[in-house]
């Protein structure tokens, strides 16, 4: 049975701590089918099998179908509604206020809409833009075309770190090739070998937004070249694609498209995108980034930008915040020296732990501190690693500390 003894506010003290955690993400993780796990959510009707796409792509720190697996980062894409991108291949306004594109532009409205999402979870207007440096409200310095980058929140924590934060992406695409003097219409789908550029936050400085503590994200050689934001609360990464690729180098490959029937190395339902039978001056952006849907864009970052092998693709430090009650239980010289247990005494209600009251001092084992709350009911329990002799020449004081 227990001895109790009130707690008073004098008695309990807070506090708060942080922990950090490195957190590495490594290219294969972000570049293997296997770990990458694609939804279908999105199909078309019309010309051939139509298209079916995610709306983002999950990848995981292994083989997603297995149950240890842990999501790591979510990869899409999106682009402003008010960019020239838009305005140069939207054929007009529906009924409904909807904006309407051509059938050689795929998931339009799905990239406006998911720019409008971010835009309004971290800026808190859905019409609004992101520009890198996130302050500048300079026209050179909008995101039109943005990648967005979200790190799950077994991974973020309670937010990332700033100052720790580092990603190896791939600027430049593979250089068109010829097969036997024939084109090869694959650079797109080949991962890259050159242009390897390191993105970090390290020396710039935070700033508090709508969507909380905001950095901005430049290259590591550079860091007035800002190509994008990162919102540490959020754990969501902002880049400009314009920025971070070379939006303007040649693109060419087969993706997704309404078309019935096979042409050269595209079979019914796709396109080839860069070649004479069409768009032979295709260019990643804006051509790409309208004409691809949105798994066949995050395949090309995830395959080939952020290449594959064994080496870090991105890393940074998470912070989780632990907030800790203390609770000091004391004991004084002449407290808890005595047990509530009835086996402390015999039936005439002498002490059996000792041989002659007269000359031994009693005493009793601490083994547990319990808390309770103003009604009695029992809220914790702590457990000493060991029993801990009191007597009334020891003045023991527990501390107790709850972390949540």
């Amino acid at each position: 049975m227990p001895t109790f003894k009130e707690i008073t506010a004098a008695d309990i003290k807070t506090s708060r701590s942080a922990l950090n955690q490195l957190v590495d993400i490594i290219q294969n993780d972000i570049s293997g089918s296997s770990t990458r796990k694609t939804y279908a959510v999105f199909v078309t009707g019309g010309i051939g099998p139509g298209v079916t796409s995610s709306l983002f792509q999950t990848v995981f720190d292994q083989d997603y179908t297995l149950q240890t697996a842990n999501e790591v980062i979510d990869l899409t894409v999106g682009i402003f509604s008010g960019s020239a991108t838009v305005a140069s291949c939207s054929t007009g306004v529906d009924t409904a206020g909807k904006l309407l594109f051509p059938s050689q532009s795929i998931m339009m409205r799905e990239k406006i809409n998911i720019y409008r999402q971010y835009a309004q979870t971290l800026l808190g207007d859905a019409d609004s833009q992101f520009s890198a440096p996130f302050s500048n409200a300079s026209t050179t310095d909008k995101i039109d075309e943005a990648i967005f980058i979200n790190v799950k929140r077994l991974f973020a924590r309670d937010k990332i770190k700033p100052q720790t934060f580092a990603m190896q992406f791939h600027a430049t695409g593979v250089v068109d090739a010829t097969t036997s003097g024939e084109p090869d219409y694959s650079n797109l789908n080949k991962t890259s070998t050159s242009g390897s550029t390191i993105f970090t936050d390290a020396g710039l400085g935070t700033e508090f937004s709508f969507g909380g503590q905001v950095g901005d994200v430049a290259t590591s050689t550079d860091s007035n070249n800002k190509v994008g934001n990162l919102f540490y609360d959020q754990g969501i990464l902002v880049l400009d694609a314009k920025k971070v690729m070379s939006g303007s180098q040649h693109v060419s490959g087969v993706i997704d498209g309404l078309r019935a029937g096979t042409f050269r190395d595209a079979n019914a339902g796709q396109v080839i995108i860069g070649s004479d039978a069409g768009n032979p001056n295709a260019k990643f952006i804006p051509d790409f980034f309208v004409s691809a849907s949105i798994d066949d864009i995050v395949d090309h970052l995830a395959s080939c930008r952020f290449s594959s092998g064994s080496l870090t693709a991105m890393t940074f430090q998470n912070v989780t915040n632990i907030n800790s009650t203390l609770v000091f239980c004391r004991a004084t010289a002449d407290e808890f020296n005595y047990s509530a247990n009835p086996t402390f005494t015999d039936s005439d209600g002498n002490i059996v732990v000792i041989d002659d009251p007269t000359s031994d001092r009693t005493f009793s084992y601490i083994t547990s501190v319990g808390l309770y709350d103003a009604n009695d009911n029992l809220l914790a329990v702590a457990k000493m690693s060991r029993p801990i002799e009191k007597n009334d020449e020891k003045d023991l004081t527990f501390r107790v500390r709850l972390d949540f």
